[in-house]
């Protein structure tokens, strides 16, 4: 079912984000800022919903929303540290204040908001497709430029300060390719299931792999795993993709620590 011409795009823009997002999910894990990425899919959502009624394109209404978040979240951390957790915290409230009031008083915004929250993939058409690609391909392309350096940001921390250089300019750079990239994907699959592929994947990858690069890979089997069983699983139920993508990336996880909770126990 899954190459049937009815639902080969559906199944593509979700395979092309099971790719993207987990690598996405991977520095943000290495960083700390897991949290970020649900506070990115929720501004996303509000800004689709709020882009409807004044009549402008829903990707653009996301990307714009998710984008202005990582720039708030740049210049509020680069202002107070330690800061960085609240900041999370009120731009995901503030997205889900602003997703829900839509919902409540336009209904044309009802319909739209359940697709964004429960993930209807198969849905989609070629312009989601064609979004999900051009996101792959700026993913590969931004973080193949930036990982060397976030890395020694994480690792190194006095590198640039010993160079008279500064961070600031790398994890914006990061900062606002994540945000594209959950703006994106939230418009195709769902908040939760955005969510879900950002955090799960490296979850488990970070307990199994051995090296950065092995549990980056590990981290793209587990998200492309869970989508081609999701997707299956999904049609041939008859229920929305999101929650199925995020109920089999759960029972992922929770095994992945049992597996390793008996490990140690040898």
């Amino acid at each position: 079912m899954p190459f049937d011409p009815l639902f080969l795009a559906p199944f593509l823009t979700g395979l092309a984000f099971a790719v993207a997002v987990p690598v996405v999910g991977a520095y943000l894990r290495l960083r700390d800022e897991w949290l970020a990425a649900l506070a990115f899919a929720q501004m996303a959502a509000a800004g689709a919903l709020l882009a409807m009624p004044a009549g402008l394109p829903l990707f653009a209404g996301g990307l714009l929303a998710a984008l202005a978040a990582a720039v708030v979240k740049h210049l509020c951390e680069g202002a107070a540290r330690g800061l960085q957790g609240a900041i999370y915290a009120m731009l995901l409230l503030a997205g889900w204040a602003a997703s829900v009031l839509q919902v409540a008083n336009l209904p044309l915004a009802e319909r739209l908001g359940h697709a964004l929250f429960d993930g209807q993939l198969y849905f989609t058409g070629s312009a989601h497709l064609a979004a999900a690609l051009a996101c792959l391909a700026v993913v590969a392309v931004g973080l193949w430029r930036l990982s060397r350096a976030l890395l020694l940001a994480h690792l190194f921390p006095d590198f640039f300060r010993a160079r008279g250089r500064s961070a600031q300019r790398i994890h914006l750079c990061f900062d606002l390719l994540a945000a594209a990239t959950l703006a994106l994907a939230t418009m195709s699959v769902g908040v939760m299931a955005a969510f879900a592929l950002v955090f799960l994947p490296p979850f488990v990858a970070w307990r199994w792999a051995r090296g950065w690069r092995a549990s980056l890979a590990l981290a793209v089997g587990v998200g492309v795993g869970a989508h081609l069983a999701a997707f299956a699983l999904a049609l041939a139920l008859d229920q929305p993709f999101g929650p199925v993508l995020a109920g089999i990336l759960v029972a992922a996880g929770l095994a992945s620590e049992l597996a390793a909770g008996r490990r140690r126990g040898r």
